[in-house]
């Protein structure tokens, strides 16, 4: 009963929550949500609920990585080596690390280039402040606009291995 206890008040800089009876949303230690279906909110006991979420912000933390396809890969891992919290999938994530990185990147080449970014936008046929949004990966863009700034940059969308 103490080991219970000292579990579910062991600090983690993950979150997890109980959406439905399938379904858990965990936020991990970067604020990338990702959404586990698994059977904790369907548990008629609360502490056993209650004692499954904080194993899987546990496991959150234990296993973050930015690379976020090695973290959930890691994640699999553990439960299915040590029987952890029993999960039928998990989402990738709402992909905050690649919306940062790619925006990052935008910009990165734009300085490079000596373009401000109103007239980066003005190429793309976006808004300036949409761009914005982009280069600081707060805004999920699609392809379409992506192509286009990547055009107005000399460059091209693409596939590359990891």
């Amino acid at each position: 009963m103490n080991n219970i206890k000292n579990l579910i008040n062991h600090p983690t800089e993950s979150s997890a929550q109980i959406i439905s009876r399938n379904e858990v949303e965990v936020i991990a230690p970067d604020g990338e949500v990702f959404t586990v279906y698994c059977g904790i909110g369907s548990l008629l006991d609360a502490e056993t609920r209650n004692t499954e979420l904080k194993w899987l912000e546990i496991l959150f933390d234990q296993k973050f990585s930015l690379d976020k396809e090695y973290m959930i890969q890691n994640i699999w891992h553990e439960m299915n080596q040590f029987g952890l919290v029993k999960v039928l999938a998990i989402s990738a994530g709402t992909r905050h690390y690649d919306r940062t990185r790619i925006g990052t990147r935008i910009r990165e080449i734009r300085e490079e280039r000596g373009i401000d970014a109103k007239d980066l936008a003005k190429l793309a046929g976006i808004d300036a402040a949409n761009l914005s949004r982009i280069e600081n990966g707060k805004y999920s863009v699609g392809l379409d606009i992506l192509s286009k700034i990547a055009t107005a940059l000399g460059k091209k969308v693409d596939f590359i291995d990891l």
